[in-house]
Protein backbone atom coordinates (compact mmCIF):
# COMPACT_ATOMS: atom_id res chain seq x y z
CA UNK A 1 0.00 0.00 0.00
CA UNK A 2 2.64 2.34 0.33
CA UNK A 3 4.70 1.56 -2.88
CA UNK A 4 1.23 2.63 -4.42
CA UNK A 5 1.05 6.05 -2.43
CA UNK A 6 4.65 6.39 -3.40
CA UNK A 7 4.16 5.88 -7.35
CA UNK A 8 1.04 7.94 -7.35
CA UNK A 9 2.91 10.87 -5.48
CA UNK A 10 5.85 10.61 -7.83
CA UNK A 11 3.56 11.08 -11.31
CA UNK A 12 1.72 13.79 -9.33
CA UNK A 13 4.74 15.24 -8.93
CA UNK A 14 6.27 14.91 -12.38
CA UNK A 15 2.86 16.43 -13.34
CA UNK A 16 2.58 19.35 -11.67
CA UNK A 17 6.48 19.86 -12.03
CA UNK A 18 5.47 20.01 -16.07
CA UNK A 19 2.73 22.13 -15.57
CA UNK A 20 4.86 24.79 -14.12
CA UNK A 21 7.51 24.66 -16.29
CA UNK A 22 5.21 25.13 -19.79
CA UNK A 23 3.44 28.05 -17.50
CA UNK A 24 6.81 29.50 -16.56
CA UNK A 25 7.72 29.36 -20.61
CA UNK A 26 4.53 31.29 -21.68
CA UNK A 27 5.50 33.90 -19.32
CA UNK A 28 9.08 34.35 -20.02
CA UNK A 29 7.76 34.24 -23.47
CA UNK A 30 4.86 37.04 -22.72
CA UNK A 31 7.47 39.30 -20.75
CA UNK A 32 10.02 39.57 -23.88
CA UNK A 33 10.46 43.32 -25.54
CA UNK A 34 8.01 42.49 -28.34
CA UNK A 35 10.05 45.63 -29.62
CA UNK A 36 13.72 44.30 -30.14
CA UNK A 37 14.63 43.21 -33.38
CA UNK A 38 17.96 41.32 -34.88
CA UNK A 39 18.36 42.79 -37.93
CA UNK A 40 21.45 42.89 -40.71
CA UNK A 41 24.67 44.44 -39.45
CA UNK A 42 24.24 46.90 -42.42
CA UNK A 43 20.96 48.44 -41.24
CA UNK A 44 22.08 51.48 -38.91
CA UNK A 45 22.28 53.57 -42.42
CA UNK A 46 19.70 56.60 -40.77
CA UNK A 47 20.92 60.21 -41.38
CA UNK A 48 23.16 61.12 -38.77
CA UNK A 49 21.24 64.65 -37.06
CA UNK A 50 23.40 67.56 -37.19
CA UNK A 51 20.82 70.36 -36.14
CA UNK A 52 20.50 71.56 -32.82
CA UNK A 53 16.78 71.39 -32.82
CA UNK A 54 15.66 68.19 -34.95
CA UNK A 55 11.81 67.74 -35.93
CA UNK A 56 10.59 64.39 -36.25
CA UNK A 57 8.33 63.43 -39.33
CA UNK A 58 4.31 63.58 -38.05
CA UNK A 59 4.53 63.51 -34.71
CA UNK A 60 4.72 66.60 -33.19
CA UNK A 61 8.25 65.58 -31.31
CA UNK A 62 11.17 67.55 -31.49
CA UNK A 63 14.75 66.10 -30.14
CA UNK A 64 17.72 68.13 -28.63
CA UNK A 65 20.10 65.35 -28.11
CA UNK A 66 20.53 61.92 -26.09
CA UNK A 67 22.62 61.80 -23.34
CA UNK A 68 23.72 58.80 -21.54
CA UNK A 69 23.12 58.80 -17.56
CA UNK A 70 25.45 56.57 -15.71
CA UNK A 71 23.74 58.01 -12.78
CA UNK A 72 21.33 55.11 -13.78
CA UNK A 73 22.17 51.68 -14.80
CA UNK A 74 22.21 51.98 -18.78
CA UNK A 75 19.42 54.65 -19.19
CA UNK A 76 19.53 56.68 -22.40
CA UNK A 77 18.27 60.22 -21.71
CA UNK A 78 17.02 62.25 -24.84
CA UNK A 79 16.01 65.83 -23.99
CA UNK A 80 13.23 67.17 -26.39
CA UNK A 81 10.13 69.34 -26.75
CA UNK A 82 6.05 67.54 -27.71
CA UNK A 83 3.19 68.31 -27.92
CA UNK A 84 1.84 67.20 -24.55
CA UNK A 85 -1.97 66.70 -25.29
CA UNK A 86 -1.31 64.29 -28.37
CA UNK A 87 1.88 62.65 -27.66
CA UNK A 88 1.56 59.42 -25.92
CA UNK A 89 3.78 56.85 -27.62
CA UNK A 90 7.91 56.92 -28.49
CA UNK A 91 10.41 54.42 -29.36
CA UNK A 92 13.71 54.34 -29.18
CA UNK A 93 16.12 52.50 -31.92
CA UNK A 94 19.28 51.71 -30.58
CA UNK A 95 22.02 50.82 -33.31
CA UNK A 96 23.86 48.21 -31.06
CA UNK A 97 27.66 47.50 -31.57
CA UNK A 98 29.07 45.65 -33.16
CA UNK A 99 27.13 43.46 -34.98
CA UNK A 100 24.35 46.70 -36.17
CA UNK A 101 21.25 44.83 -34.36
CA UNK A 102 18.28 47.31 -33.74
CA UNK A 103 17.44 47.37 -30.09
CA UNK A 104 13.51 48.78 -30.23
CA UNK A 105 12.65 50.19 -26.45
CA UNK A 106 8.86 51.65 -26.05
CA UNK A 107 10.07 55.42 -24.10
CA UNK A 108 9.06 56.71 -20.93
CA UNK A 109 7.60 60.45 -21.19
CA UNK A 110 8.95 62.26 -18.27
CA UNK A 111 7.40 65.48 -19.15
CA UNK A 112 9.13 68.38 -17.13
CA UNK A 113 6.64 70.01 -14.80
CA UNK A 114 6.95 73.74 -16.20
CA UNK A 115 5.28 73.98 -19.36
CA UNK A 116 2.57 77.06 -18.17
CA UNK A 117 -0.51 76.35 -20.35
CA UNK A 118 1.29 76.24 -23.49
CA UNK A 119 0.84 73.14 -25.78
CA UNK A 120 4.53 72.33 -26.22
CA UNK A 121 7.11 71.63 -23.41
CA UNK A 122 10.07 69.98 -22.63
CA UNK A 123 10.24 66.65 -21.82
CA UNK A 124 12.43 63.42 -20.65
CA UNK A 125 12.38 60.75 -22.98
CA UNK A 126 14.01 57.73 -20.94
CA UNK A 127 15.26 54.37 -22.26
CA UNK A 128 17.38 51.83 -20.86
CA UNK A 129 19.56 50.25 -23.24
CA UNK A 130 19.37 46.64 -23.64
CA UNK A 131 22.51 45.35 -21.94
CA UNK A 132 25.98 44.38 -24.21
CA UNK A 133 24.40 46.50 -26.76
CA UNK A 134 27.01 49.44 -26.23
CA UNK A 135 25.10 51.76 -28.66
CA UNK A 136 26.85 55.22 -29.88
CA UNK A 137 23.75 56.14 -31.86
CA UNK A 138 19.76 55.85 -31.36
CA UNK A 139 16.98 56.86 -33.46
CA UNK A 140 13.26 58.06 -31.93
CA UNK A 141 10.29 56.80 -33.62
CA UNK A 142 6.55 57.76 -32.77
CA UNK A 143 6.13 53.74 -33.98
CA UNK A 144 8.04 50.46 -33.52
CA UNK A 145 7.56 49.94 -37.39
CA UNK A 146 9.26 51.58 -39.88
CA UNK A 147 12.43 51.84 -42.05
CA UNK A 148 15.64 52.78 -39.88
CA UNK A 149 17.20 54.18 -43.04
CA UNK A 150 14.35 57.00 -43.15
CA UNK A 151 14.89 57.89 -39.10
CA UNK A 152 17.44 60.39 -37.98
CA UNK A 153 20.19 58.94 -36.27
CA UNK A 154 21.21 61.05 -32.81
CA UNK A 155 25.11 60.35 -31.27
CA UNK A 156 24.54 59.56 -27.27
CA UNK A 157 26.33 62.10 -25.51
CA UNK A 158 28.01 61.53 -21.98
CA UNK A 159 28.89 58.24 -22.61
CA UNK A 160 32.90 58.34 -21.23
CA UNK A 161 32.56 59.88 -18.21
CA UNK A 162 35.65 62.19 -16.93
CA UNK A 163 36.35 64.59 -13.93
CA UNK A 164 35.16 68.31 -14.82
CA UNK A 165 37.86 70.50 -16.60
CA UNK A 166 35.80 73.97 -15.63
CA UNK A 167 34.76 75.43 -12.03
CA UNK A 168 31.83 77.45 -13.21
CA UNK A 169 29.85 76.98 -16.71
CA UNK A 170 27.28 80.25 -17.46
CA UNK A 171 24.27 78.92 -18.93
CA UNK A 172 22.79 82.05 -21.10
CA UNK A 173 18.75 81.28 -21.82
CA UNK A 174 17.83 81.65 -25.85
CA UNK A 175 18.83 84.94 -27.29
CA UNK A 176 16.40 86.14 -29.58
CA UNK A 177 14.52 89.36 -31.04
CA UNK A 178 17.73 90.64 -33.06
CA UNK A 179 19.10 91.21 -29.48
CA UNK A 180 21.64 94.46 -29.71
CA UNK A 181 22.82 95.48 -26.22
CA UNK A 182 26.07 95.40 -27.11
CA UNK A 183 27.48 97.22 -24.05
CA UNK A 184 25.64 95.23 -21.49
CA UNK A 185 26.67 92.11 -23.14
CA UNK A 186 30.45 93.08 -23.31
CA UNK A 187 30.05 93.99 -19.69
CA UNK A 188 28.50 90.35 -18.35
CA UNK A 189 30.56 88.61 -20.59
CA UNK A 190 33.26 90.10 -18.42
CA UNK A 191 31.56 89.92 -15.31
CA UNK A 192 31.33 86.46 -15.73
CA UNK A 193 35.05 85.72 -16.05
CA UNK A 194 35.96 88.09 -13.23
CA UNK A 195 33.70 86.24 -11.23
CA UNK A 196 35.41 82.80 -12.60
CA UNK A 197 33.88 81.43 -15.24
CA UNK A 198 35.68 79.67 -17.84
CA UNK A 199 32.63 79.13 -20.78
CA UNK A 200 29.40 80.85 -21.08
CA UNK A 201 27.09 78.52 -23.11
CA UNK A 202 24.64 81.10 -25.70
CA UNK A 203 21.47 79.62 -26.94
CA UNK A 204 20.87 81.76 -29.93
CA UNK A 205 17.94 82.35 -32.02
CA UNK A 206 18.98 85.48 -33.24
CA UNK A 207 21.15 89.07 -32.90
CA UNK A 208 22.24 91.78 -34.72
CA UNK A 209 25.44 92.39 -37.02
CA UNK A 210 27.25 94.41 -34.57
CA UNK A 211 26.52 91.96 -31.70
CA UNK A 212 27.28 88.87 -34.00
CA UNK A 213 31.20 90.37 -34.05
CA UNK A 214 31.17 90.33 -30.99
CA UNK A 215 30.53 86.88 -30.02
CA UNK A 216 32.38 85.97 -33.02
CA UNK A 217 35.37 87.48 -30.76
CA UNK A 218 34.03 85.48 -27.29
CA UNK A 219 34.59 82.22 -29.36
CA UNK A 220 37.89 83.16 -30.85
CA UNK A 221 38.87 83.77 -27.11
CA UNK A 222 37.70 80.28 -26.55
CA UNK A 223 35.25 82.10 -23.35
CA UNK A 224 31.78 81.49 -25.36
CA UNK A 225 30.11 78.74 -26.86
CA UNK A 226 27.27 79.63 -29.32
CA UNK A 227 24.70 77.05 -29.59
CA UNK A 228 22.05 77.67 -32.63
CA UNK A 229 18.76 77.27 -31.08
CA UNK A 230 16.30 77.96 -33.63
CA UNK A 231 13.33 76.79 -32.22
CA UNK A 232 11.42 79.76 -34.02
CA UNK A 233 11.68 77.82 -37.29
CA UNK A 234 9.36 75.17 -36.24
CA UNK A 235 7.37 76.36 -33.63
CA UNK A 236 4.99 79.99 -32.03
CA UNK A 237 7.29 80.71 -29.39
CA UNK A 238 6.36 82.85 -26.98
CA UNK A 239 8.43 86.02 -25.63
CA UNK A 240 6.49 85.68 -22.03
CA UNK A 241 5.32 83.02 -20.03
CA UNK A 242 1.62 84.00 -19.76
CA UNK A 243 -0.49 82.05 -22.47
CA UNK A 244 -3.24 83.54 -21.95
CA UNK A 245 -1.69 87.15 -22.45
CA UNK A 246 0.96 85.98 -25.33
CA UNK A 247 -0.58 82.84 -26.96
CA UNK A 248 1.70 80.94 -29.13
CA UNK A 249 2.79 77.02 -28.88
CA UNK A 250 5.86 77.18 -26.58
CA UNK A 251 6.75 79.81 -23.81
CA UNK A 252 9.60 82.27 -23.63
CA UNK A 253 11.39 80.60 -26.92
CA UNK A 254 11.76 76.72 -25.21
CA UNK A 255 14.01 78.15 -22.45
CA UNK A 256 13.15 75.17 -20.20
CA UNK A 257 14.08 73.18 -22.32
CA UNK A 258 17.73 75.34 -23.33
CA UNK A 259 18.78 75.32 -19.52
CA UNK A 260 18.00 71.06 -19.28
CA UNK A 261 20.07 70.91 -22.55
CA UNK A 262 22.94 73.09 -21.12
CA UNK A 263 23.10 71.00 -18.00
CA UNK A 264 23.17 67.96 -19.40
CA UNK A 265 26.12 69.18 -21.75
CA UNK A 266 28.01 70.12 -18.80
CA UNK A 267 27.40 67.35 -16.95
CA UNK A 268 31.17 66.12 -16.69
CA UNK A 269 32.78 69.11 -18.40
CA UNK A 270 32.08 71.57 -15.27
CA UNK A 271 31.80 71.34 -11.51
CA UNK A 272 29.24 74.04 -10.56
CA UNK A 273 26.21 75.32 -13.71
CA UNK A 274 25.33 79.35 -13.44
CA UNK A 275 21.96 79.51 -15.04
CA UNK A 276 20.57 82.96 -15.78
CA UNK A 277 19.61 85.64 -18.45
CA UNK A 278 22.10 87.95 -20.09
CA UNK A 279 21.30 91.07 -18.40
CA UNK A 280 21.89 89.11 -15.35
CA UNK A 281 25.07 88.89 -12.93
CA UNK A 282 25.34 86.56 -9.80
CA UNK A 283 27.17 89.17 -7.33
CA UNK A 284 29.23 87.83 -4.50
CA UNK A 285 28.64 89.66 -1.22
CA UNK A 286 31.68 90.84 0.80
CA UNK A 287 33.81 88.17 -1.02
CA UNK A 288 35.55 88.42 -4.20
CA UNK A 289 34.67 85.79 -7.12
CA UNK A 290 32.48 82.79 -7.14
CA UNK A 291 34.71 80.30 -5.98
CA UNK A 292 35.37 82.17 -2.78
CA UNK A 293 31.66 82.58 -2.08
CA UNK A 294 30.72 78.86 -3.19
CA UNK A 295 33.91 77.47 -0.76
CA UNK A 296 32.01 79.29 1.95
CA UNK A 297 28.45 78.12 0.86
CA UNK A 298 28.98 74.74 -0.05
CA UNK A 299 30.74 73.40 4.00
CA UNK A 300 28.66 69.99 3.52
CA UNK A 301 29.46 69.11 0.38
CA UNK A 302 27.99 66.06 -0.12
CA UNK A 303 24.56 67.51 1.14
CA UNK A 304 23.80 70.45 -1.20
CA UNK A 305 23.51 70.24 -4.95
CA UNK A 306 21.29 73.09 -5.69
CA UNK A 307 21.94 76.84 -4.47
CA UNK A 308 19.45 79.77 -5.10
CA UNK A 309 20.03 83.04 -4.95
CA UNK A 310 17.64 85.99 -4.47
CA UNK A 311 17.31 88.48 -7.76
CA UNK A 312 17.20 91.97 -7.60
CA UNK A 313 16.11 94.39 -10.17
CA UNK A 314 18.09 97.41 -10.94
CA UNK A 315 16.33 99.42 -13.39
CA UNK A 316 17.88 100.45 -16.33
CA UNK A 317 15.95 103.89 -16.27
CA UNK A 318 16.82 104.70 -12.72
CA UNK A 319 19.88 106.65 -12.87
CA UNK A 320 22.43 107.66 -10.08
CA UNK A 321 22.87 111.02 -9.50
CA UNK A 322 26.73 111.47 -9.27
CA UNK A 323 28.58 108.46 -10.99
CA UNK A 324 31.81 107.27 -10.38
CA UNK A 325 32.29 105.62 -13.59
CA UNK A 326 30.90 107.78 -16.79
CA UNK A 327 33.07 106.40 -19.54
CA UNK A 328 32.17 109.06 -22.71
CA UNK A 329 33.95 106.49 -25.02
CA UNK A 330 31.30 103.73 -24.70
CA UNK A 331 28.02 106.09 -25.52
CA UNK A 332 28.66 105.41 -29.10
CA UNK A 333 28.29 101.55 -28.25
CA UNK A 334 23.94 100.38 -28.28
CA UNK A 335 23.36 98.96 -24.82
CA UNK A 336 23.16 99.59 -21.45
CA UNK A 337 25.63 100.77 -19.33
CA UNK A 338 25.41 98.82 -16.09
CA UNK A 339 27.60 101.16 -13.93
CA UNK A 340 25.26 103.72 -14.33
CA UNK A 341 22.72 101.81 -12.22
CA UNK A 342 22.82 100.94 -8.67
CA UNK A 343 19.62 100.96 -7.40
CA UNK A 344 17.93 98.16 -6.52
CA UNK A 345 14.37 97.17 -4.90
CA UNK A 346 14.28 96.54 -1.55
CA UNK A 347 14.61 93.03 0.07
CA UNK A 348 11.45 91.89 1.83
CA UNK A 349 11.87 88.62 3.55
CA UNK A 350 8.67 87.68 4.24
CA UNK A 351 7.71 88.11 0.50
CA UNK A 352 8.33 85.11 -2.32
CA UNK A 353 11.20 86.57 -4.41
CA UNK A 354 12.36 84.90 -7.76
CA UNK A 355 15.58 83.46 -7.40
CA UNK A 356 18.27 82.15 -9.81
CA UNK A 357 20.48 78.86 -9.59
CA UNK A 358 23.90 77.56 -9.04
CA UNK A 359 23.79 73.80 -8.97
CA UNK A 360 25.68 70.88 -9.34
CA UNK A 361 25.47 69.30 -13.00
CA UNK A 362 25.40 65.61 -11.36
CA UNK A 363 23.17 66.52 -8.91
CA UNK A 364 20.45 67.87 -10.91
CA UNK A 365 17.63 65.58 -13.23
CA UNK A 366 15.39 68.18 -14.16
CA UNK A 367 15.31 71.70 -14.03
CA UNK A 368 13.79 75.26 -14.64
CA UNK A 369 13.89 78.79 -14.40
CA UNK A 370 13.40 79.29 -10.51
CA UNK A 371 13.75 75.91 -9.30
CA UNK A 372 14.95 72.22 -9.36
CA UNK A 373 11.91 69.92 -9.84
CA UNK A 374 14.23 67.08 -9.56
CA UNK A 375 17.30 66.24 -8.12
CA UNK A 376 19.61 64.00 -6.17
CA UNK A 377 20.55 66.39 -3.03
CA UNK A 378 19.05 69.42 -1.18
CA UNK A 379 18.61 72.51 -2.09
CA UNK A 380 19.93 76.03 -0.32
CA UNK A 381 18.48 79.01 0.18
CA UNK A 382 21.31 81.38 -0.04
CA UNK A 383 21.09 84.75 1.72
CA UNK A 384 21.20 87.61 -0.03
CA UNK A 385 24.38 88.57 2.63
CA UNK A 386 26.11 86.32 1.01
CA UNK A 387 25.23 86.75 -2.88
CA UNK A 388 22.17 88.22 -5.57
CA UNK A 389 21.64 88.46 -8.72
CA UNK A 390 22.02 91.76 -10.26
CA UNK A 391 19.23 92.04 -12.55
CA UNK A 392 19.46 95.19 -14.84
CA UNK A 393 16.19 95.82 -17.07
CA UNK A 394 13.95 97.70 -18.29
CA UNK A 395 11.41 98.31 -15.43
CA UNK A 396 7.13 99.75 -16.33
CA UNK A 397 6.50 103.08 -14.92
CA UNK A 398 3.39 101.50 -13.06
CA UNK A 399 6.16 98.78 -11.68
CA UNK A 400 8.01 101.74 -10.28
CA UNK A 401 5.55 103.43 -8.52
CA UNK A 402 5.08 99.92 -6.78
CA UNK A 403 8.34 100.32 -4.95
CA UNK A 404 10.64 101.14 -2.95
CA UNK A 405 14.40 101.34 -3.96
CA UNK A 406 18.04 102.13 -1.98
CA UNK A 407 20.93 102.14 -2.99
CA UNK A 408 23.62 99.22 -3.71
CA UNK A 409 26.77 100.23 -5.38
CA UNK A 410 28.47 96.92 -5.15
CA UNK A 411 28.92 96.47 -8.67
CA UNK A 412 31.49 99.56 -8.43
CA UNK A 413 33.76 97.12 -6.77
CA UNK A 414 34.74 95.46 -10.07
CA UNK A 415 34.27 98.97 -11.72
CA UNK A 416 38.47 99.34 -12.53
CA UNK A 417 38.69 95.63 -13.50
CA UNK A 418 35.62 95.78 -15.49
CA UNK A 419 36.55 99.33 -17.46
CA UNK A 420 40.08 98.33 -18.59
CA UNK A 421 38.30 94.76 -19.91
CA UNK A 422 35.48 96.40 -21.96
CA UNK A 423 37.91 98.79 -23.46
CA UNK A 424 40.13 95.77 -24.17
CA UNK A 425 37.71 94.29 -25.97
CA UNK A 426 36.26 97.21 -27.86
CA UNK A 427 39.11 97.84 -29.29
CA UNK A 428 40.09 94.03 -30.58
CA UNK A 429 36.70 94.18 -32.22
CA UNK A 430 35.97 97.77 -33.33
CA UNK A 431 39.53 99.08 -33.83
CA UNK A 432 41.06 101.59 -32.05
CA UNK A 433 38.47 104.75 -32.88
CA UNK A 434 35.51 102.29 -32.61
CA UNK A 435 34.56 104.11 -36.53
CA UNK A 436 33.15 100.46 -37.39
CA UNK A 437 30.87 100.57 -34.81
CA UNK A 438 28.97 103.55 -36.34
CA UNK A 439 28.49 101.60 -39.67
CA UNK A 440 26.46 99.21 -37.86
Amino acid sequence: MPNINFVKIFFMTIFIVAILNSLSFYWMKSMENPFQHQKPADVCRGKIARGTITPLENSKTFIIAPYFDKRYLNLTRIIGIIHQGEVKELYCWFCCQPLGNISIIRAVIDALEDSFGFSYGAVNLLCEEPQNCNAQYVSIHWSPNGDINQIPRFRIRNQEAHLPSSDFTVCISPMFANYNNVLQFIQSMEMYKILGAQTVMIYKINCSQLLEKVLEHYVDEGTAEVIPWPITSYLTASSTWQFDIAGGDIGYYGQVTALNDCIYRNMHRSQFVVLNDIDEILLPAGFPDWKTMMRTIDVDQGKFGVFMFVSFLFPNTLYAPHLKYNISSWMVIPGVDILKHIYRETYQQRYDKPRKLIVKPHSVIQISVHRVPKSFNHTFLVSPYVGFIYHCRYASPEYMIQKLFIKDDRIWNYGESLIKNVNDVLMKVFSLDMEEVLLF
